[in-house]
Order: structure tokens, then sequence, then C-alpha cells
């Protein structure tokens, strides 16, 4: 029995130091990835539109790390000036998202009756629609392009961080120290935005934090589709798109290369978005 325990233990221990590595090394990846979305006009071997029509789908090389893809543009670089509508894109999205899902979600967890009721009758028809088709019906009012893509999607996201807040508001609201706000007579939108906001605000950011990676998946897949950005841009999931034509050629980088970027993106982000979101339950 004692062995048992002691070896149960020991694997507890091996295991939480393993979980904030992986956390760690992800924070550490997304760091570098934002670092060289910034720098990429500074850093990168070529511009994103620079061409070598001599090397076009050519290997990996000494003047091309990661090769080049159909019309003879270094990948590496491409991938380094994708970072920014990659990652910008997402956090546009979240914004917008927010801007409108956590005010209305404390709103309705504070008026009740009536108005939540209406509210939350009003987001689920959101629920009706899955998150990309509706975007496509926005892209279908508004046309095309990386703004049209981003509103559409803030649209899709902002009922989830609505539902998500009013949760946590109804929680914080039920709690003594709302009581003695109001007999003190202080106004509901002191309450609600001065004080009930700044104590549920960690939560909601690590919730967002964890959605990012659905932003990012979402924003590439409309890219993909040709909905999001336009030629000439960089962004990871058109270059994805655009890569389709080497990949019949037997030229796998120019899709293969993006496409891990993206997904170890989403990966990297989704594990910090956990852990913070764990230890904001334990009220680390």
């Amino acid at each position: 029995m004692r062995a048992t325990m002691t070896e149960t233990t020991g694997q507890i221990r091996r295991r939480v130091p393993r979980s904030d590595a992986f956390f760690w090394i992800s924070l550490g990846f997304v760091f570098v990835l934002a670092v060289v979305a910034v720098l990429a006009p500074v850093i990168s071997p070529y511009g994103p539109g620079t061409a070598d029509f001599a090397n076009t789908q050519g290997p990996p090389s000494a003047q091309h790390l990661l090769g080049t893809d159909q019309m003879g543009r270094d990948i590496l670089s491409r991938l380094m000036y994708g970072a920014q509508a990659s990652l910008l894109g997402p956090l546009v999205i979240l914004l917008t998202a927010s801007v409108i899902g956590v005010p209305l979600g404390i709103v309705m967890a504070w008026r009740g009756r009536w108005f939540d009721a209406v509210a939350s009758r009003a987001t689920d028809m959101f629920y009706a629609f899955p998150g990309l088709f509706f975007a496509l019906l926005v892209i279908a009012v508004f046309g095309r392009g990386m703004t049209a893509v981003t509103i559409a999607l803030g649209l899709a996201f902002f009922p989830t961080i609505t539902k998500f807040t009013r949760s946590l508001a109804i929680a914080e609201i039920g709690k003594p120290y709302i009581d003695a706000y109001r007999v003190q007579g202080v106004s509901g939108f002191a309450i609600c935005f001065l004080r009930l906001l700044p104590n549920i605000a960690p939560a909601v950011l690590g919730y967002i934090v964890v959605l990012f990676g659905d932003a990012l998946m979402s924003l590439a897949g409309l890219s993909f589709l040709g909905f999001g950005a336009q030629p000439p841009s960089s962004e990871w999931g058109l270059m994805v798109s655009e890569g389709q034509i080497a990949l019949l050629q037997g030229a796998w980088l120019p899709t293969i290369v993006p496409g891990i970027a993206i997904v170890l993106t989403v990966v990297a982000v989704n594990l910090v978005g956990v852990r913070i979101a764990d230890k904001i339950g334990k009220g680390e």
C-alpha cells in the first residue's frame, strides 16, 4: 500500500512540472511569434512580395531557408509578415466580440427578469447558425476582405462571450458585497462596471485567450476559402490556399509550412489560455 502511494505521489510530482514546462514553452513561443510579427520588416530576409522568378518552388537553401513558392517568393519572409495579419486579426475579432459581449452579459445579469429573458433569446438566435455560416452571411452583405471578415467573426463570437460573462456576473451579484453597495446607494452602473467587472475580468480574459485559437482558425479558414485576406497578402490561411497549386505539382512547402504555423500557434495559445483559466479557477 505504501509503495503504491509513493509511486502515485511521484507520478503527480512529475506531472506538475511537465504541465508548467508546456505552459512556459507555449508562452515563450507566443512571445517570440509576436516579436517576429512586429519586427518582420526589419528581420525578414526579403519583402513579402519579392519574387525570384528563376527559382520558383525552390527547395530550402542558404538564400531561402524554407524554400520559395510558385511565384518565387521567399516562404520564410512571407511567414514572418503573415504573422502580423494572422495574430492581429483574431485580436480585433475578440476585441469586437468583447466590446459587445462583456457589457451586455453584465447588464443581462444585473437587470434580470424580462430584459435578461429577451436578450438571452436574442443571443440564442446566433447559436442557431454555425459561426462560419453566420460570417459568410455578413460577408455577403459587406463584401470580402479582412475588414468584413473581422467584423463578421466578431459578431459571431460575441454571444459566447456574452453568455460566459453573464454566468460569472450572476454568481458575483449574489455575493454580500454587492448588497452592501446597494445599501450604500451606489448606482447600478458603478456597481456593475467599477466594482463587479474588475472582479470577473481575470476569468473573462482567460476565456478570451482560449477563444483566440478558435478565432485564428476561423480567420484562416475564411481566407483559405477566399473570403478573408486577399492577394498579395501573406496571411497564413491565404498562403495555404495559394500553395495548393504547388502541392499538386509536388512542392509541399508552400502549403505545409503555413499550415504548421497555424497549428502550432493554436495549440500554444490554447495551452496558455487553459493554464491561465486553471490558475484563476484555483484563485492563484
